[in-house]
């Protein structure tokens, strides 16, 4: 088994060591790169992943070091899925039909991520800008990732994929094209500005056009009877069952799932994360009938995952209930940005948010393979959506 395996990259100028628990890494040199504290590169936060999906996923954690000082850290996963889990008419791009049905028909996928599977955003890379460059940065990364591939005899992974960058990282991330990596795009993050001088839900609201604010308040009239609790650990340890089954309904919509987490998931990011990890309950006449998971970032919030009971969500507008709680948290926070993630476009856009493209890099383990991956990403693209403006100013 893969514990610790010291590298040279080709340049001889830097070293990577390969780690398969959190366990043996070197506190110190990780957080040392991870000066920003990024919640999801947080040793707390990927213990969390560790200590409830071990079974299904395996993690790899990658330090380098220029001279001895640690310069960057990546944090991947192994993942492996057979195709008759993707629901391609949900498929989160669009994909052509010869390769839906030449390539993807009962097949067993093996991927190496890196990135993180249950976040959108750059939550596998981190690297030192002020003493190595983005080009050698990503040249190392490249490296040691199919330094990663080689070693896992046993599940040798077809694909190396790093996901996804904000459009501000694109300048620095395509630096990995040089590496035989091939870009595409997927669906949007939806993303909220918080405006400065939005101090209340109330300034939100006011600052909407008629329409949309008649339309919120009449979603808040519909929950009205609705309770929402911040949920402790012994919260989430008490509606465990509750929570799994609200998660496996939203799940199951799911256009592909891959490593679900679930209440004992919950417990532990709670336990590790504090108040940087928020856990909100929804009662209806004393039953859980929804939850929210959000991060606390440094000047953002990133909605997570949700839990509904649909049988009541047209009845009673859970969702867009759940949409205009996160903004509420995101201005009690004074936060910059409200990261609502991919999907449900419309009716995200109806409370704010616009989409910003996010774009991955793939690389298959084989040369000749890899060389026929060019035409095939070419044809995966973004889905269709339509976008709102509910402000009476455009945003900045």
């Amino acid at each position: 088994m893969l514990e610790k395996i010291n590298k040279r990259s080709k340049t001889n100028l830097v070293t990577y060591d390969f780690f398969n628990h959190t366990s043996k890494i070197p506190i110190h040199d990780w957080n040392l790169v991870n000066k920003s504290s990024n919640t999801f590169l947080s040793l707390d936060y990927l213990r969390a992943l560790e200590n409830t999906l071990y079974n299904s996923i395996k993690f790899r954690y990658i330090i380098f070091y220029q001279n001895k000082i640690p310069v960057a850290i990546a944090a991947a996963q192994l993942i492996k899925f057979n195709s008759a889990q993707l629901k391609f008419q949900e498929f989160p791009c669009k994909i052509n039909n010869a390769i839906r049905n030449k390539l993807f028909k009962n097949l067993d996928v093996k991927v190496l991520v890196c990135g993180n599977l249950f976040s959108c955003g750059e939550h596998g890379f981190l690297y030192n800008d002020k003493i190595i460059s983005a080009n050698k940065a990503f040249e190392y990364l490249s490296d040691a990732l199919r330094d990663i591939r080689k070693t896992e005899s046993a599940n040798k992974p077809s694909f190396i994929l790093l996901k996804e960058f904000w459009p501000e990282s694109f300048k620095s991330s395509d630096h990995v094209k040089e590496h035989d990596f091939r870009e595409f795009e997927v669906d949007v993050n939806m993303v909220l500005q918080i405006k400065n001088d939005w101090n209340t839900f109330e300034d939100y609201l006011e600052s909407m056009r008629t329409k949309f604010r008649t339309r919120a308040k009449k979603v808040l009239k519909n929950s009205n009877e609705i309770e929402v609790k911040n949920f402790e650990v012994s919260d989430i340890e008490k509606y465990a069952k509750e929570i799994n089954t609200l998660y496996l309904s939203v799940l199951e919509k799911a256009d592909f799932k891959i490593g679900k987490l679930n209440a004992s998931t919950f417990m532990h990011l709670k336990h590790s994360l504090k108040k940087s990890f928020v856990f909100k309950g929804y009662f209806l006449q004393q039953k859980l009938i929804g939850f929210t998971t959000s991060f606390i970032l440094l000047d953002a919030i990133d909605a997570n995952h949700i839990g509904i009971d649909y049988s009541l969500n047209k009845e009673y507008d859970i969702y867009q209930k759940m949409l205009y709680d996160y903004v509420d948290l995101a201005i009690q926070h004074k936060a910059k940005e409200l990261r609502l993630g991919r999907t449900a476009e419309i009716i995200k856009s109806c409370v704010g948010a616009k989409p910003v493209p996010m774009k991955l890099y793939v690389r298959h383990g084989n040369s000749i393979s890899n060389t026929l991956l060019t035409p095939l990403v070419e044809l995966i693209s973004p889905s269709e959506y339509e976008v709102r403006n509910p402000f009476k100013l455009q945003l900045d």
